[in-house]
């Protein structure tokens, strides 16, 4: 990885990815939605502030935790374009997602622990199969993890006859 010079406060897009391990199309895709910004020189060339490895580290980080990339977008978006972000914009903005994160551990755990069911089982058709059917939320009104989306006529989709004619 090259160092890059205390006086030079603009990166290419290859200086971007080296110094954040991001792959130079990974960096375009998050310029397209919106999480980085950069200006073009005069040769149509990408520049990007320093302080953009910040925030690239910032949305790769929340990424790992499995945060949505319109939620980074809505979090960076509080931030004042022209500074980097701090460890303390980093603990107010994570703490909004704790919540989020805990009740996907909860979920998860849960389909863990029944997993065995569905191996037991093979086929995936349990009445109540906690996999395609979390929470038994069909339960109560059809049974199967496979469910066909009603028409407006209340028969499912694909089980009436087709008209040639």
């Amino acid at each position: 990885m090259q160092r890059i010079p205390e006086k030079i406060h603009e990166l290419t897009v290859g200086q971007l990815s080296d110094r954040s391990g991001a792959a130079v199309s990974a960096l375009h895709f998050y310029e397209s939605k919106g999480l980085i910004s950069s200006r073009r020189t005069s040769g149509n060339q990408r520049r990007y502030t320093r302080d953009t490895l910040r925030r690239v580290a910032f949305i790769r980080a929340a990424q790992r935790v499995g945060i949505p990339l319109a939620t980074i977008r809505e979090a960076l978006a509080e931030l004042p374009e022209e500074r980097t972000p701090t460890r303390e914009d980093w603990a107010r903005l994570s703490e909004a997602w704790r919540s989020e994160l805990d009740e996907r551990i909860k979920q998860l755990n849960r389909l863990r622990d029944h997993l065995t069911d569905c191996i037991g089982c093979g086929c995936l058709s349990l009445d109540g199969c906690v996999l395609s059917n979390p929470d038994d939320v069909f339960g109560e009104s059809r049974a199967g993890s496979r469910l066909m989306p009603e028409n407006g006529t209340g028969r499912r989709r694909g089980t009436g006859r087709r008209r040639t004619g």
